[in-house]
């Protein structure tokens, strides 16, 4: 909690810095935007904490969000798939993408970091052999179905502004999403298994937990809510270039989960720091953007954010470690008959 409230505050700094250096933070275009976009990096950022949480890591969000991205339009477009179909298509693709991930891992002993960075290279050459490199879109059609990106379904009237602001639909799915893996890390015995794996994966093992199953549970997650990402970010932008799309989109994933509190080191991490974490990324993106600093300087910024994170984790865990010996050097000697 203590990680959350420091994130939390720094997303108020940061909003309250750029609010001030530029009114047109505040506007109602602005706001409608930053939520809309955070919530669509939040899906992946989410994924991408569960697996961290185990003390994993995966490289191929961006590619699974390419392969799935362009799979959906181009299964409607170019083979004729109804949306009923090509839908649960798209999605079991990004499932199974997480499933072979975890088996290849568990059973075979692969390093998460090799097998991901295959899938990051092979699932984006995929995609553009697949669609033969050619832009994938929905066209005029489909409206229905990208209501689920583009659609407002109400909206809040905030003090000092012209107009209401409309909540995006991608918000109240993240916002479900973020629920539902909040209650699974925080009220179920699969997220203490979860966190015990990331703790120690040999004591998990003879704690009687089936650590293999929860590293493959988490690969799939993670590629599942990719996948979720994936058609998302499709319907919203309604154009997809195999070559490009999702391009460096783990690296947001990461920073957000890392910068809301997950241990790259596993056995740490929340649903909440890592959604304030997501919002911390895209209030950075926007106000690049918005006070007109070079654009270029965006992956600098993540990776200074990356790296910060670490080092506080780092910084904090030898902290914590020092008073744990100095607690323990000061107790009196028990004496036992």
């Amino acid at each position: 909690m203590k990680k959350a409230l420091g994130i939390c505050a720094l997303l108020v700094f940061v909003y309250a810095l750029a609010s001030l250096l530029n009114p047109d933070f505040l506007s109602t275009y602005n706001i409608q935007n930053t939520l809309r976009r955070t919530s669509l990096f939040g899906i992946l950022s989410i994924g991408a904490a569960l697996v961290i949480i185990t003390g994993g890591i995966d490289l191929s969000i961006g590619s699974v969000i390419c392969l799935v991205g362009c799979l959906l339009p181009w299964l409607l477009t170019e083979r004729g798939w109804p949306v009923a179909c090509a839908l649960p298509a798209a999605i079991g693709v990004a499932a199974a993408i997480g499933l072979l991930h975890g088996i290849l891992i568990t059973k075979l002993g692969l390093q998460p970091f090799v097998v991901t960075l295959c899938g990051l290279l092979f699932y984006r050459g995929f995609a553009r052999w697949l669609t033969r490199d050619q832009t994938q879109g929905f066209g005029g059609g489909y409206s229905a179905l990208r209501w689920l990106a583009t659609g407002k379904p109400f909206s809040i009237s905030i003090p000092d502004l012209d107009q209401p602001v409309s909540v995006p639909m991608p918000f109240l799915i993240f916002l479900a999403i973020a629920l539902l893996a909040g209650a699974f890390l925080n009220l179920t015995v699969y997220g203490r298994y979860l966190l015990a794996l990331g703790r120690n994966e040999q004591a998990a093992r003879y704690s009687g937990i089936q650590t293999e199953r929860m590293v493959v549970a988490a690969y799939v997650l993670c590629s599942l809510l990719a996948g979720i990402g994936g058609i998302l970010f499709a319907l919203d932008v309604n154009s997809m270039q195999p070559a490009t799309h999702g391009n460096f989109y783990e690296l947001y994933a990461i920073a957000a989960a890392v910068l809301g509190g997950c241990s790259l080191r596993g056995g740490e991490g929340s649903v909440l720091g890592v959604v304030i974490g997501a919002a911390v990324m895209r209030v950075l993106y926007n106000s690049i953007n918005l006070l007109q600093i070079s654009t270029t300087l965006e992956f600098a910024i993540i990776g200074a954010v990356i790296l910060a994170g670490v080092m506080a984790d780092e910084l904090i865990r030898r902290i914590a470690a020092r008073r744990r010996s100095a607690r323990q050097a000061a107790r009196p000697d028990q004496v036992h008959p």
